[in-house]
């Protein structure tokens, strides 16, 4: 980790410095994941159910996967749009100051994904999500449980399990402006 208050050069997440070479995932791909802030300093979360996995359940920052020749600013706008139902503009997607990469397993198979994690602050306290769920894939339909504003001081001090998971660590630093390269995360598995 280092502190300038820079990011990387380029577009697309690419992988951390310690991915592993031999890594075999059935999917590998490029996502942004954001901390959506409100003017009372919560941040969004999903609540995560998938009975399959191991956890079953865990909080999640909004976001997904970058579309074929998508930026992430781009993918930013439109996974909030889909997952949320807020609008935001391109021009309140912060810089990528948080780069990771992050493999998971579910039954069957592995996923890896290189992530940029980026800053949208809202002028609207704790506005309702999620009411639309039209735009919602079959997997966030079948996991999502709900959305809550969490307090910053109460992520950094909960004991229950964050997406990403070094979430509660990171949070204050990432909201300080200084540039994360975090370690490879093995989620589970």
């Amino acid at each position: 980790m280092t502190t300038q208050p820079v990011s990387w050069p380029g577009d697309v997440p690419g992988p951390v410095p310690d991915y592993p070479a031999d890594l075999s995932p059935d999917l590998e791909r490029r996502a942004v994941r954001v901390v959506l802030l409100d003017p009372d300093d919560r941040v969004l979360l999903f609540r995560t159910h998938v009975p399959e996995s191991d956890p079953t359940d865990w909080w999640d920052l909004p976001g997904g996967g970058l579309d074929p020749g998508e930026s992430y600013v781009d993918a930013a706008v439109r996974e909030i749009l889909e997952e949320t139902g807020l609008r935001i503009a391109a021009a309140d997607v912060g810089p990528p100051t948080w780069r990771r990469s992050v493999t998971w397993v579910r039954p069957g198979h592995r996923r890896v994904q290189h992530e940029f994690v980026v800053l949208v602050r809202i002028a609207e306290r704790a506005p309702k999500v999620c009411e639309d769920r039209s735009r919602w894939t079959a997997d966030e339909l079948a996991e999502y449980q709900g959305a809550h504003w969490w307090p910053v001081a109460e992520i950094v001090a909960s004991p229950v399990r964050f997406y990403p998971g070094r979430l509660p660590t990171l949070l204050p630093t990432f909201l300080a402006g200084e540039l994360i390269d975090e370690p490879f995360e093995w989620w589970n598995g």
